[in-house]
């Protein structure tokens, strides 16, 4: 859904998630492009909520605020993660799975060449939630699952580019989800919470359904995502046998 272009920094705050505090820091570090002005009010917009999003995630894993403007200073110039962190990305095949050491850590030049056919591909592989940097040139697997299925997924032959198209996609459909979630977690129990009386009985209410609400997405997502799977791979195995098998034998 597009964001609506006039948005005040309020508005941006709330559909953010963030303080009005915050964002004027944002603002004020130059991480945000400058708003557009209406006699003394600033309106933000869609690329003021990605902006945001993005910086929320880099915070996430662990790069300061200063690493971040210098992250998105060089995208902005079209530069790549690479170049930013002093990693010489070479033109080495990428290899089908990306080994690590024991300790699950890989090196940043080591996903550099990884990713170099990918325009920014080690800044993707990091904003699809794939590595996350422990230091400017040590890297470790974000989501080990996630990691995985990529791997399988450039096994199998995809594209490397299409594999993390589809990776991005699908993080982008699990944060739809929980944002949804949270949505319906605010409008109800939230809601409710703000109406009492604010007592020891109902903060402790409250601490229940904050504990049911962290694990009921993943359980009733888990449960109608399976139903969806079994439904779309039976008919995609069902005409494969029929193509196998044309009498039904």
């Amino acid at each position: 859904m597009a964001v609506d272009a006039g948005l005040t920094i309020s508005d941006l705050a709330e559909q953010a998630g963030l303080t009005v505090r915050t964002l004027r820091d944002y603002n004020e570090r130059g991480l945000l492009p400058p708003p557009k002005m209406k006699g003394r009010t600033g309106f933000y917009g869609e690329e003021h909520l990605n902006r945001v999003r993005i910086v929320e995630r880099l915070l996430e894993r662990g790069i300061t605020l200063n690493g971040v403007r210098g992250l998105l200073e060089a995208w902005d110039r079209g530069e790549d993660l690479a170049d930013v962190l002093g990693v010489a990305a070479t033109t080495t095949t990428p290899p089908a799975r990306q080994e690590t050491a024991g300790d699950g850590l890989v090196t940043a030049i080591a996903l550099a060449e990884r990713f170099h056919e990918i325009p920014d591909g080690l800044a993707r592989a990091v904003m699809a939630g794939l590595y996350e940097p422990v230091d400017p040139n040590t890297y470790r697997a974000t989501d080990p699952e996630l990691v995985e299925l990529f791997d399988e997924l450039i096994e199998a032959g995809m594209p490397i580019t299409r594999a993390l198209d589809e990776v991005e996609q699908l993080r982008t459909d699990c944060d739809h989800i929980a944002r949804q979630f949270t949505d319906i977690f605010l409008r109800t129990t939230i809601r409710s919470f703000r109406r009492s009386d604010r007592g020891e009985r109902d903060v402790g209410e409250l601490t229940a359904q904050l504990t049911a609400a962290r694990a009921r997405p993943g359980r009733v997502a888990a449960g109608v995502i399976d139903r969806f799977v079994e439904r779309y791979l039976g008919s995609v195995v069902g005409r494969e046998l029929a193509d196998v098998f044309p009498d039904g034998a």
